[in-house]
């Protein structure tokens, strides 16, 4: 397996969910109602959610030998 391959998605995911976490603290400090900054976390949460999953994804999939997604359609 080679690990090059792995570099880019882990990198990005974790620039993605730093960014998404920036934002919620971003949104703690500005004066909105509590109701509003649940509603912001429950969304931020459920996209670092999506985007680990997603990584779990490319990550089978790199190993898994099937790299190309093109080559599905």
């Amino acid at each position: 397996m080679n690990h090059k391959k792995l570099i880019a998605p882990i990198i990005i995911t974790i620039f993605l969910v730093i960014l998404l976490m920036f934002y919620f603290f971003l949104c703690m400090m500005i004066p909105i109602p509590i109701p509003l900054k649940i509603i912001f976390l429950l969304v931020l949460i459920a996209l670092i959610g999506v985007s680990v999953y997603n990584l779990c994804e490319r990550i089978q999939e790199i190993r898994s030998g099937e790299e190309d997604d093109l080559s599905k359609y």
